[in-house]
């Protein structure tokens, strides 16, 4: 039976496991896929610990990893139109993707481009994604300067991109010791710490027009310091409290045309999903530890298929 990487119950890495199940049957609106390669994120482990989106229910257990992937369409669910089996595809799983086969709704599926590898492919749908989401959100004319904290992180390094391809000058905390990393990407760095807020105004001594978070708790607070206008302060880190801060959490879209867009960003050179390292689906677990230690810099990749 096929392979996945599961938590068994809510808790921490000692509630994961490999386990064999049975081949998914895809639903109405489903594409069953043969997976190839799956982002690691930070809200995987987060969801083992028992955290659940907004909206959403709690997962039944054991639940698969996962939120991201890149496959090849193995079966195809009653009401599907416009894909075929064999289709390269790229998209959100129903119900994890640490695996070797995984269930895609259509909604948020789309066609991979013959110029993008399966490994880079599956650090779109929710690095990049939110990344572009949020870029558009502010709707912030060329030449408007744009603050990105943990922008050496998955999202952070496509927020980056997405934002300088638009024309935005951006600003970008990190740790220092991915200065290099940072500017690489087109941005000024600013050390994080609790100084960053007086980096980033001698950085941007004319001011910032705002300000796309991707920390939360402390970071969050301290960056809505930075603007007159709260309504320019977006997060995906706090959303718990940036609601008092004037802010609003990253509205996601969550289609295939957004993935659509993202992919074709890919494709002219605009957007480079940086995937740092890659590991095999044996080691699904060291490549979420690198994630949830903190230890990442750009995307990190699961290749599961040939």
């Amino acid at each position: 039976m096929p392979k996945a990487y599961v938590f068994t119950r809510y808790g921490g890495p000692e509630a994961e496991a490999f386990v064999d199940q049975p081949l998914p049957s895809p639903g109405p609106g489903q594409l069953l896929v043969a997976v190839r390669a799956a982002g690691v994120n930070p809200v995987d482990f987060k969801q083992r610990t028992g955290y659940v989106r907004p909206g959403e229910s709690g997962r039944e257990l054991p639940a698969v990893f996962g939120n991201e992937v890149a496959g090849v369409v193995e079966r195809i669910g009653p009401d599907v139109t416009g894909f075929a089996v064999g289709d390269e595809v790229f998209g959100n799983p129903v119900a994890g993707g640490y695996a070797e086969y995984a269930l895609l709704p259509v909604a948020v599926t789309a066609h991979k481009p013959e110029a993008i590898s399966f490994t880079d492919a599956a650090a779109l749908p929710v690095a990049a994604a939110t990344a572009y989401d949020g870029v558009r959100q502010l709707d912030l004319p060329a030449g408007a300067t744009l603050v990105v904290t943990g922008a050496g992180g998955g999202v952070g390094v496509a927020a980056v991109q997405i934002a300088r391809a638009a024309g935005l000058k951006v600003v970008g905390v990190a740790s220092a010791g991915k200065k290099g990393f940072v500017e690489s990407l087109g941005a000024v760095h600013v050390p994080s710490g609790p100084d960053f807020v007086a980096g980033v105004r001698a950085a941007a001594p004319h001011g910032v027009d705002a300000v796309y978070d991707l920390i939360g708790g402390e970071v969050l607070e301290a960056a809505a310091e930075l603007l007159d206008d709260g309504t320019k302060l977006i997060t995906a880190g706090g959303k718990d409290i940036v609601a008092g801060l004037g802010g609003a959490p990253v509205a996601r879209a969550r289609t295939a045309a957004v993935l659509d867009e993202v992919a074709k960003l890919v494709v002219d050179g605009s957007l480079n999903p940086l995937v740092t390292r890659t590991f095999p689906l044996e080691k699904a677990g060291d490549a979420l530890r690198v994630v949830e230690d903190g230890h990442a810099q750009g995307k990190i990749v699961i290749v599961v298929g040939a």
